[in-house]
């Protein structure tokens, strides 16, 4: 799959569940205690992009019916992502609290977030870029991240490279290695999916960027992952196919390249990192399956944190399923989708938990330890359980979202497309075995969902809306919103933030 499709119709720590969910709580209470507010700096809120605001605390089912619009920001093209939020912005003009966004032609724009403002901008725009080198220009779906130390934001910028920017000001870092490339030849490798962050336990902090290829598959593009050391300006490159090589690739026929193509990493969260075994995890679209010669093709792949793999440039795990060859002829591969790592109690056999859904409708249970079960890359299968069909049918392009109830502490993962959206609850046998069970399921189809404060959030169409998680009933609704595509909600501090077709950035509170 290219890494786009047509516009829509509509850190875990190792132990016990209730010790971890003890950590959560105590968090929460110094947060609340010290009268502090929240940020919210990349996709999905953290490197394991779980899609849950636990900091939220003013929006509830009890009051989020009362949510209207508090004001519509005109942004310089359409933004196809999600925001990014940083509370406390030094600018020229005071201290202000700021939205960042992506836009398709390559701007980043910094919102005020209270009033709409606009307080800066900066344009990457695509030049004499041209898919595939014909009449198009290109564009991206990518979303901005924030610096761990808050005075930097992360933009992908349709040079082929990501920009690092000032929060406050928009003055971008020359030096060091910035701005870093991403790909050479970005009219035929797309920037699909948003860039990330994590930091790992001994306090390094990576950036991570991933290419695909534009709607058709076409051009010479091979799927890859740049990793950034955030210190050093130092990178690595991880190419799906041809992993021994760790390179940028050229066109054909010059080199370094590789003679197949595909391999696209396009699935929206770009990477999940997980913080229990220091491992970072990608998934790979179609493209040929073949660990002899480091071809990567329909693929979970497990990497260090600084995007390399093991002696032989390899992944140091993997999960393939046992049809992937029928996956690739159908177009029905793994990458439009990554592992959700789910929150798993202890009497669970799997400490390392994650699902994982695709294009082929079906979901996977996975060891994040061990993906295929059998210790290593290069072997096929490997899941936890049955594979069983997503409740509402279809293809999944989204990322699923991962909550745990308060009321009893179990872990509960929200699964949309353009057919529904269904909710499934982690349950464990007598014996240990972890399984999904179904909860609910609707016709409301979503973009990736969003839990806050125990409110579920869906975008779809021209609306957003608040459901309830347990059962997911509507409590509120907004469908005044330009056509939606790859956009999804944020809601943090009270507010609640969304893109949308029609080139706006909106913003709804109490």
């Amino acid at each position: 799959m290219s890494g786009d499709r047509g516009a829509r119709s509509t850190g875990r720590a190792r132990g016990s569940f209730a010790h971890r969910s003890w950590l959560v709580a105590v968090v929460a209470i110094v947060v609340l205690a010290a009268g502090c507010r929240v940020n919210w700096r990349q996709f999905g809120g953290g490197p394991a992009h779980g899609g849950n605001a636990t900091g939220e605390s003013t929006l509830t089912t009890a009051n989020v019916a009362g949510l209207h619009l508090l004001w519509q920001a005109t942004l310089p093209a359409t933004a196809d992502g999600a925001p990014a939020y940083l509370d406390a912005v030094t600018t020229p003009t005071g201290t202000k609290r700021v939205a960042f966004v992506t836009t398709r032609r390559g701007d980043i724009v910094a919102v005020d977030a209270t009033t709409g403002a606009q307080l800066w901008s900066k344009a990457f725009g695509p030049g004499t870029c041209m898919i595939n080198n014909g009449s198009t220009p290109c564009y991206t779906t990518s979303s901005p991240v924030i610096d761990p130390d808050g005075a930097s934001v992360y933009s992908y910028g349709l040079d082929g490279k990501v920009h690092k920017l000032a929060v406050g000001t928009g003055a971008e870092t020359l030096t060091g290695g910035w701005p870093e490339t991403v790909t050479v030849k970005g009219f035929d490798e797309k920037g699909s999916s948003d860039l990330s962050l994590a930091t790992t336990a001994d306090k390094t902090s990576y950036l991570y960027a991933t290419t695909a290829g534009y709607p058709g598959d076409g051009g010479d593009y091979q799927g890859h992952l740049v990793a950034i050391n955030v210190a050093t300006g130092a990178q690595r490159v991880f190419n799906t196919l041809c992993s021994a090589q760790a390179v940028h690739f050229v066109t054909a026929p010059g080199t370094p390249d590789c003679p197949d193509v595909q391999g696209g990493v396009w699935a929206r969260a770009g990477t999940i990192y997980d913080a229990v075994n220091n491992r970072l995890y990608i998934s790979s679209g179609n493209g040929l399956y073949s660990p002899s010669t480091h071809r990567w093709g329909d693929s979970v792949v497990a990497l260090h944190p600084d995007g390399t793999g093991d002696a032989s440039g390899d992944p140091v795990d993997a999960y393939t399923p046992t049809n992937y060859q029928f996956l690739q002829d159908t177009d029905s591969d793994l990458g439009s989708t990554l592992p959700a790592v789910l929150p798993t109690p202890s009497n669970s056999t799997i400490r390392n938990l994650a699902v994982q859904s695709g294009k082929d409708g079906n979901l996977r249970l996975l060891n994040l330890d061990d993906l295929s079960g059998q210790h290593g890359a290069g072997h096929t299968g490997g899941e936890v359980g049955p594979i069983i069909p997503v409740p509402q049918g279809g293809e999944v392009l989204t990322q699923p979202t991962v909550w745990t109830n308060p009321a009893d502490t179990t872990t509960w993962v929200f699964i949309s497309n353009d057919n529904g959206t269904s909710a499934l609850k982690l349950t464990i046998d007598s014996l240990g075995a972890p399984s999904l069970t179904l909860q609910w399921v609707t016709t409301t189809p979503a973009t990736t969902p969003l839990v806050a404060n125990g409110v579920l959030y869906l975008a779809y169409g021209t609306t957003v809306g608040a459901y309830r998680p347990l059962d997911g009933s509507l409590v509120w609704h907004d469908s005044s919103l330009g056509s939606l595509h790859w956009q999804s909600p944020i809601v943090v501090n009270g507010v609640l933030f969304i893109e949308d077709g029609a080139q706006h950035l909106n913003a709804y509170g109490l």
